[in-house]
């Protein structure tokens, strides 16, 4: 502050105005400038009695409030939070010198604001207190087995909402004994639950929780406190280390069941057709020790680290919204992350900001990290660029509480302090609990070929139970209290064992009761009555009074009010929009998610309306939708991976409402291809979780380049297997209006994948009639009306083609060429193939046409069912085989697009 000479009197003056007014929005300098100022006046008679206050004392006064200040910012470098590393007594930052003070001073009584040394929340008045008092308050608070990052929260009112709640206490717990006893028990199964999976099925893989036992203390403590501050349902996310653990203490899964999995591995090396035991999910409803009931539920997951993240997120906000929790108060979702997971993958980044987006939030998320110290062999300075594992956490603000892994009163103490400050703040919050892993990534590896050091360290450390147990002895429990659990469980693990397992059958319950398990291809008639979607039109294109859209959207909804009151020209959109009101309207609400779906990346949709004068919004579908439904539209982050993944979990819990993700071109749809392939694909077989989720991907050759053309139908096509999607590419407005009620009328539940229009949004020959949306069901094939005996060539095609071999078919007068589409790609009705050829058998050539490479589009996949079918094989006619998608070149797409055509009517 050597500065302040040059600075006016008039401004320091506004500025100590200011301060007054607002301090928490001044620079830490300031702040203490003036707390040092004002202190030193308020203390003067304390001090000097009445004299003038001297300037080195002030700039003491200063430098102490300073010091208050940084501990709380920083003290937790000083905090001892590891098990394998000996604790730091000094820190350059947090020295006495680095405030104009020294050991002379501690003794001094200085003033402070909103500090209090009596235990009680600080005040804005001033507080008297020696030095050596402060710096007790301070070390107690910030530097021993939690260390609290919360001073990078912009908001005052949260950080000291976390100095109120931590500093009169030191940070430490007042526990009774039943609650520490409670702690040693939940320590005592971790460990003999672990110990006995060692020893009865040696050498299988579990991924052992050894070293961080604190975690289930913690998560016992989390669902009892959550439940008491009124959460029914608690969602949990978490990756493989520990996971049985977690299933068999906290979810009390059935011990025989978890055993009968092993049993099971040493025979088949899964468990039946699903997934392997440290995957699986689990739910039941408990009772906790204050007899509050809650939900708990466990997602299924892959291996792939942190991809379950935004699946929690999204089975939360569906549940919240079912119950009408607007402020998420009642379902809390937890995400247990590994440390070099939470560092390195980007799920964790992308899904973090979702938290306080409105279409994703879930009124804030317990993070839990497991601080294992090393990532499979990697150790912390090859896996991150940051201080800590878990500083992405500092994008959004969250508060981070570190802690020794080896102090499980800490521990709990920190994660209902991270819980009341979600329930008050609706925030995300991290505790990492830094901890180690005692044996290698898994029961076969060596870590010590990589980490010799740190695993000779581990090798002597006993486990963290044994270590609580010493400290209880010590604090006077009898040898009674801490043996007879330690025999209790015991005898439990080796009953479960003896025991036969019944099923776990874990699908199709709840909301899902009344859904089929199995797929049947027959016909489910979703016509609407004409008068219905006529009035449904009306009523979605009646601005409200006072609203002013945009004179084009104005037009655009005054054509698709003209076009189903004369019963024709229904484009794709208006198709849509009846699709979707229809389904309001039964009582089925929709959700529509992705980048700019609002609007529509092609203009198309618009399915929320905006004011020119005030950016007010109306959304047509409210006017039709039933009391019970509602339409959410939501533009998404710039992200397919994360918010993807959210659409499915949602879907998860909706199966009686149509849970739609669309990107904003198909291309891009790959950047979530984890989400694709490990839960879309595949989380029915592994898991019994079936979804309804639609994914609408636009897709088509138009001279956009390699990356705006294609959603790579050719991916989809090679994910299915055992009836586990349905894949379509609707050429009509009617198919799609037929297609989306489908998806909801018809009995089970399958993901649906549609390749959607670009150009054909406003095709004047991709149009359909009035009739075609008020009768019938979604046609899989069609064929046309071509007369057998003057047909000598069948095309087959599905999507966008048809129409550019429609054109040219009637520009010619082709009769002798008939066109047949496959609308329904998976599964494939073969038998539906058979019958449209059947006329064309003895007398025409078949050929199979595509705009995509050979390599890629439907060809690969449809080419072996065409053979079986015609008893040779179709010629096949489109691009070659290319690396990229398209070329780049629009003329040089334009030539080679003709040249398929044309070469589809040689004769």
């Amino acid at each position: 502050m050597n500065f302040i000479n040059n600075i006016s009197p008039e401004w320091i003056e506004a500025q100590y105005l200011s301060w007054q007014e607002n301090p928490e929005e001044m620079s830490p300098e300031w702040q203490a400038f003036f707390s040092g100022f004002e202190l030193g006046e308020a203390g003067r008679e304390h001090i000097t009695g009445g004299e003038c206050l001297d300037p080195a004392l002030a700039r003491k006064q200063s430098g102490v409030q300073s010091l208050i200040y940084r501990y709380r910012d920083v003290g937790h470098l000083l905090a001892c939070t590891d098990p394998l590393s000996p604790c730091r007594i000094d820190h350059p930052l947090l020295s006495l010198s680095a405030f104009d003070l020294d050991e002379s001073d501690l003794d001094t009584t200085f003033y402070v604001r909103r500090f209090s040394p009596a235990g009680s929340p600080a005040t804005d008045k001033s507080s008297a207190a020696t030095l050596r008092e402060i710096l007790s308050v301070m070390r107690e608070t910030y530097c021993r087995s939690i260390g609290a990052e919360f001073m990078h929260i912009q908001d005052p009112a949260e950080r000291q909402w976390f100095i109120d709640r931590m500093e009169p206490v030191r940070n430490r717990p007042d526990l009774t004994a039943d609650e520490r006893l409670a702690i040693l028990g939940k320590l005592q199964e971790a460990a003999l639950f672990e110990g006995f999976l060692n020893r009865k099925f040696m050498g299988q893989t579990r991924f052992s929780l050894e070293g961080g036992e604190t975690l289930i203390p913690v998560l016992d403590a989390a669902v009892n406190h959550a439940a008491g501050e009124g959460v029914t349902d608690l969602i949990v996310g978490m990756p493989h280390r520990g996971r049985l653990s977690v299933l068999a203490t906290i979810f009390r899964k059935p011990l025989s069941a978890i055993f009968a999995e092993f049993a099971d591995n040493l025979e088949h090396n899964q468990v039946g057709e699903g997934d392997v035991k440290y995957h699986k999910g689990f739910s039941v409803d408990v009772k906790t020790a204050g007899g509050k009931s809650i939900h708990l539920a466990l997602a299924a997951n892959p291996s792939h680290l942190e991809a379950v993240n935004p699946v929690v997120e999204g089975k939360c906000r569906a549940r919240q919204d079912r119950y009408g929790d607007v402020r998420g108060e009642q379902v809390l979702p937890v995400l247990i992350h590994g440390d070099a997971a939470f560092a390195g993958q980007g799920m964790v980044a992308e899904t973090l900001n979702l938290s306080q987006l409105p279409g994703y939030r879930t009124g804030g998320t317990l993070h839990i990290v497991v601080n294992n110290q090393i990532g499979f062999t990697t150790p912390p300075e090859a896996a991150r660029s940051s201080y800590y594992a878990t500083d992405a956490a500092k994008m959004i603000m969250a508060p981070i509480l570190h802690v020794h892994g080896e102090d499980p009163e800490a521990a709990v103490h920190a994660v209902r302090l991270a819980l009341d400050y979600r329930q008050t703040f609706g925030r995300d919050v991290v505790l990492e609990i830094i901890c180690y892993r005692r044996y290698g990534h898994n029961e076969g590896d060596e870590p010590y070929f990589t980490q010799p050091l740190m695993y000779g360290k581990i090798k002597g450390r006993p486990s963290v139970h044994l270590i609580y147990a010493d400290f209880l002895r010590e604090a006077g429990v009898v040898e009674e209290q801490i043996a007879a659990p330690t025999a209790a469980y015991t005898a439990r693990l080796e009953q479960a064992a003896d025991t036969p397992a019944d099923g776990v059958d874990l699908g199709f319950q709840g909301e899902w009761s009344g859904i089929q398990r199995e797929y049947t291809p027959a016909k489910v008639e979703t016509g609407v009555v004409r008068k219905t979607l006529v009035d449904m039109m009306e009523l979605m294109t009646a601005i409200p009074a006072g609203f002013t859209p945009h004179p084009k959207v104005a037009s655009l909804l005054q054509r698709r009010r003209d076009a189903v009151t004369n019963g024709e020209g229904i484009d794709w959109g208006t198709g849509e929009s009846l699709a979707f009101a229809s389904l309001l309207r039964e009582g089925h609400s929709t959700r529509l998610s992705g980048q700019d779906v609002r609007r529509g990346t092609f203009s198309s949709r618009h399915s929320a309306l905006i004011d020119m004068g005030s950016e007010d919004s109306w959304i047509p579908f409210s006017a039709v939708a039933a009391q019970e439904a509602e339409f959410m539209a939501f533009d998404s982050m710039l992200s397919e991976n994360a918010v993807l993944g959210f659409e499915y979990g949602y879907s998860l819990e909706t199966p009686a409402g149509l849970t739609i993700w669309e990107a904003q071109y198909g291309d891009f749809a790959n950047g979530a291809q984890v989400i694709i392939d490990q839960f879309i694909a595949s989380g029915e077989t592994k898991w019994d979780r079936v979804s309804g989720l639609v994914m609408l991907l636009p897709h088509g050759y138009e001279g956009q380049g390699a990356e705006h053309s294609s959603a790579r139908i050719e991916r989809f096509l090679q994910l299915c297997g055992e009836v586990n999607l349905q894949v379509a590419y609707p050429s009509t407005p009617a198919q799609y209006f037929h297609l989306l009620r489908r998806q909801i009328l018809q009995p089970f539940r399958k993901p649906l994948i549609v390749f959607t229009p670009k150009s054909l949004l406003r095709h004047k020959l991709c149009v359909s009639l009035l009739d075609e949306f008020t009768e019938g069901w979604f046609r899989e094939i069609i064929s046309g009306p071509d007369p057998p005996d003057k047909v000598s060539t069948v095309l087959l095609c599905t999507g966008k083609i048809y129409f550019e071999l429609l054109e040219w078919k009637t520009r010619d007068g082709r009769d002798d060429v008939a066109l047949v589409r496959i609308e329904q790609l998976y599964p494939l009705r073969t038998d539906l193939i058979r019958e449209a050829l059947a006329p064309y058998r003895e007398t025409a050539g078949f050929r199979w046409v595509q705009e995509e490479p050979r390599n890629m589009g439907a060809w690969g996949f449809i080419r072996s069912h065409l053979s079986d079918i015609l008893g040779v094989e179709p010629a096949y006619i489109g691009r070659p085989e290319a690396a990229a998608p398209a070329v780049g070149s629009h003329r040089e797409h334009m030539v080679e697009q003709e040249r398929v055509i044309a070469t589809a009517f040689q004769v």
